[in-house]
């Protein structure tokens, strides 16, 4: 399933940021097939770029000489244990209850002890890595999340209950500050995974149980579900369509899906609303 991404793919060199996540792996997956180099966090047919997002003095060496960024990292939207917290949430289960309602009821608690929160990834980790970004970046492709402009509205007022809207927002507008040449994508609910896998024909293999078309629009208007797998098939295709560059797209899968996903068609149809 080779791309037709032209050759000089070859000569490019994209950093994947969140790689081991459940888009990173398919987006890297997807970036080796069409022929590019990669760096990221997942060990295979790529090499290894050691960063941190949170912290901003790992990243220099990460990004030097990259001529494209994609921007997958992330966190859930309630907490959780992948927020990563500090404090010690106890051995037994009624301790273990206490502390979880403090995480949830507490805002300060909440704050002082996780580490890996919507605002340490989506809003200062990924304004971290565009600081970090050399000038000369061909293209710099974030996975934002529907609803950025409508936190206000339902359902995204509860999707933004922690703060994952807000967070994500804030890396939106640290790249539109920046100057990058750049390419937002917003899927929905996403399906599909996440996948666990680091074998490289596995991931390069999976496909969408949806089995559903792909809608791509601008403007924050359409609601619904997106695979993992499209996503990262999105991030890769725009790299080379003019017509991305420097926009936010919202991506759903809805109603019948072709025999083949044509993303200059889509991109461009959807660059003319």
């Amino acid at each position: 399933m080779t791309s037709s991404i032209p050759a000089d793919a070859i000569n490019d060199l994209v950093l994947v940021a969140g790689a081991t996540g459940g888009v990173g792996q398919l987006t890297v997956a997807r970036l080796i097939d069409a022929g590019y180099r990669v760096d990221a966090m997942l060990a295979g047919k790529v090499e290894i770029a050691v960063g941190d997002i949170r912290q901003p003095e790992t990243l220099a060496a990460a990004t030097a000489d990259v001529s494209h960024i994609i921007c997958a990292t992330g966190t859930t939207a309630l907490p959780s244990a992948r927020w990563d917290f500090k404090v010690d949430l106890g051995s037994n289960p009624i301790e273990q209850a206490i502390n979880w309602a403090k995480i949830y009821l507490d805002e300060d608690f909440r704050n002082a002890n996780a580490r890996n929160a919507p605002e340490a990834v989506d809003a200062v980790g990924v304004s971290n890595l565009v600081q970090a970004a050399p000038a000369t970046l061909k293209r710099f492709v974030y996975v934002s999340s529907c609803g950025v402009t409508r936190k206000d509205e339902f359902p995204y007022t509860i999707l933004n209950a922690y703060g994952v809207l807000d967070a994500k927002s804030k890396g939106e507008t640290a790249i539109l500050r920046s100057g990058l040449p750049y390419t937002i994508i917003r899927p929905g609910q996403l399906t599909d995974g996440p996948y666990s896998s680091r074998d490289f024909n596995t991931l390069i293999q999976a496909s969408t149980d949806s089995k559903l078309g792909v809608v791509v629009e601008t403007g924050e208007s359409i609601n619904g579900q997106s695979s993992r797998i499209d996503i990262a098939a999105a991030c890769v295709a725009c790299l080379k369509i003019a017509t991305t560059e420097n926009k936010a797209f919202e991506m759903v899968n809805k109603g019948e899906r072709p025999a083949d996903i044509d993303w200059p068609r889509l991109f461009a149809a959807a660059s003319k609303v």
